[in-house]
């Protein structure tokens, strides 16, 4: 059996197909950027902004949110949003992600004047200069935000409709579950879904399987963000199987969260056993001090993945991408060539 090292989980090619854009910014990138605009930071040293922005005393979803004010505060110009895209698939790049699909509200980014276009435009040229630089396929899914009215959920799907075919991938809900349904930003879904876009939706991390239900049945979600307690539905669970629904599973932010108490009692080893379609993401590697060769690292050790069933993983992430179906096969031929010469350098 082949020993699961941290070097060869970076080799291994990956894709992040669930990580947040205003979860995932460099602490150093923060100070500055806060220098720059006059915005008042918790600390001033990036390692000790690093420590205080990672989530470990969380009573539950909404309480883990609260440390995004930080972020959002320094994402309000064209030049910061640009550099953090950039930095962020920068960094993936660095870990052996392939493919990255970076969400967020543009919603959240037009306090200081910007318009929603400018802020979906900014993020898309960063993710294009790291594409051109490095090498990794950079995408964007635009998100609705659960609490806020429907009306601006159907305002960000036709924004992310305007911008399909020009890196915007898909459409999302976040934000609080409890309270906060799913159908009642039905609208937005339907805009979404009758113009050809892909919807995931995040369900089962905040609220129960019947939020995950909503999502499958009213919201045209081919994925669903977290699904932790899709678990408790085993009925459920057959329907998502059946209907090729893709889990984006995050297992150290659904520690945090307290969707599940402890790694081990995780479903993502119980969801792939299963047969369902299973991604590894990171949510928010800033908030969780997590990057994607952890993640993979910690299914190996808490959830018993060997090395074999991580690569039926990673792939896993490739064939879920929102990527059109010729690009998506492209991406698939490289990465199968990938994980071939990989696999026999590993045994």
């Amino acid at each position: 059996m082949t020993v699961v090292t941290s070097e060869l989980l970076r080799r291994l090619p990956k894709a992040e197909l669930h990580c947040h854009l205003d979860g995932s910014l460099r602490p150093a990138t923060m100070l500055e950027l806060a220098r720059d605009h006059g915005v008042t930071m918790p600390e001033d040293d990036a390692e000790a902004l690093r420590e205080y922005m990672r989530v470990d005393d969380a009573r539950n979803l909404e309480d883990y949110l609260a440390r995004f004010g930080h972020t959002l505060s320094v994402m309000q110009t064209e030049e910061a949003m640009e550099r953090i895209a950039y930095e962020l698939a920068e960094d993936c790049a660095k870990e052996g992600v392939r493919y990255l699909e970076a969400r967020y509200a543009p919603v959240l980014n037009i306090a200081g004047g910007l318009s929603l276009a400018q802020a979906v435009e900014a993020p898309l040229r960063g993710l294009a200069r790291a594409e051109r630089e490095h090498g990794i396929v950079a995408r964007v899914i635009v998100c609705g935000i659960r609490n806020m009215d429907p009306s601006v959920s159907l305002e960000l799907a036709r924004l992310a409709v305007d911008f399909k075919g020009r890196g915007v991938v898909g459409f999302d809900l976040a934000g609080g579950e409890a309270g906060n349904p799913a159908e009642l930003h039905k609208a937005a879904f339907d805009y979404a879904f009758e113009h050809g876009l892909p919807c995931t939706c995040h369900a089962g991390e905040g609220a129960g399987a019947s939020s995950v239900a909503a999502a499958i049945h009213h919201c045209h979600a081919h994925r669903i963000g977290h699904g932790t307690r899709l678990i408790e539905d085993p009925a459920l669970m057959a329907e998502a199987k059946r209907a090729g629904v893709a889990i984006e599973c995050c297992l150290t932010s659904n520690v945090q969260t307290r969707a599940v108490e402890h790694l081990d009692e995780h479903p993502l080893r119980r969801y792939f056993d299963a047969g369902l379609k299973v991604s590894l993401n990171t949510d928010n590697r800033l908030m969780s001090g997590t990057d994607l060769v952890t993640e993979y690292g910690l299914a190996a050790k808490h959830q018993g993945f060997s090395f074999e069933e991580l690569c039926q993983l990673a792939r896993a992430g490739f064939e879920n991408a929102f990527l059109p179906e010729t690009e998506r096969s492209a991406l698939l031929a490289r990465v199968d060539a990938e994980l071939a010469t990989l696999t026999r350098s590993a045994a």
